[in-house]
């Protein structure tokens, strides 16, 4: 398994007043060909954006679109006749397909903070699709949460309102954790193919920093090259086989918000 750390302070970032947010991809003015893609995975923004502004109504089609809301209240329109208001532990994910039209703004009188992740979907040309679903904190406590995995797999549920992982037309499953001080966690890569891709994110918890990354720590374990240690807003990219196992620990006296990708 190898292990190739990407640190925030390496990410694209801007602070447009209304919004500050972070690029782990190439995205809007942020171009870096070495950080375009990896596998169908193609955006993870992490967004702040102040109250009373937003993304205005813009287009979308051929993606999966996935909001993780880690704190604040974001609301949703689209041209599906989609109305809501997310707040912590909801996940919401649009499935563009041949072409929907959306605005996110915050809603309410403090900053809402969130993921927004894209993936490139495996079936051109789908008819449109919404989907939201909740994960408590209680269920990402010291464990897993499997949060949006591959349409066809078993467990998933193809409807707007369901339990369980939200359905993506990728070939890729999403996990989070809240891992507690001295606590740790193994997850076994899927099987399938030859090869794995794998990407592991510390949410930035304690607030939007552009400088050298602070907060609550993880020890990435299982690299050909040793532990990799990663703070809030680093990330890695992981290049693994099928079946192979990768630990993580909390190295840190605080909680820390971890999202790890599985895909082919």
């Amino acid at each position: 398994m190898k292990l190739v750390p990407r640190l925030s302070i390496e990410r694209g970032h801007a602070d447009h007043g209304w919004l500050k947010t972070f690029h782990t991809f190439s995205f809007a003015s942020y171009y870096d060909p070495r950080h375009d893609n990896f596998g169908c995975l193609r955006v993870i923004n992490e967004d702040r954006v102040e109250p009373k502004t937003g993304f205005g109504t813009h287009a979308h089609r051929e993606f999966e679109i996935f909001s993780y809301i880690v704190s604040g209240e974001l609301e949703h329109r689209d041209s599906m006749g989609n109305v809501e208001v997310m707040k912590r532990g909801d996940l919401q994910m649009t499935s563009a397909g041949t072409g929907i039209r959306h605005s996110e703004h915050c809603h309410g009188g403090k900053q809402v903070h969130f993921l927004q992740i894209w993936s490139v979907p495996s079936t051109r040309g789908l008819t449109p699709q919404y989907f939201t679903r909740h994960f408590s904190d209680e269920e990402k406590k010291d464990q897993w949460a499997h949060i949006v995995a591959p349409v066809n797999a078993p467990g998933v549920v193809e409807k707007r309102e369901a339990s369980g992982p939200a359905p993506v037309h990728s070939p890729l499953n999403l996990y989070a954790t809240l891992l507690s001080p001295g606590k740790s966690l193994s997850h076994t890569f899927q099987r399938g193919g030859m090869t794995r891709k794998g990407y592991i994110h510390v949410v930035q918890t304690s607030g939007f920093n552009p400088k050298e990354s602070s907060g609550a720590t993880i020890r990435v374990l299982g690299g050909e090259a040793g532990p990799v240690e990663l703070r809030e807003g680093d990330g890695a990219y992981i290049m693994t086989s099928p079946g192979e196992e990768l630990g993580v620990e909390n190295a840190s006296d605080r909680v820390a918000e971890v999202l790890l990708f599985d895909m082919e």
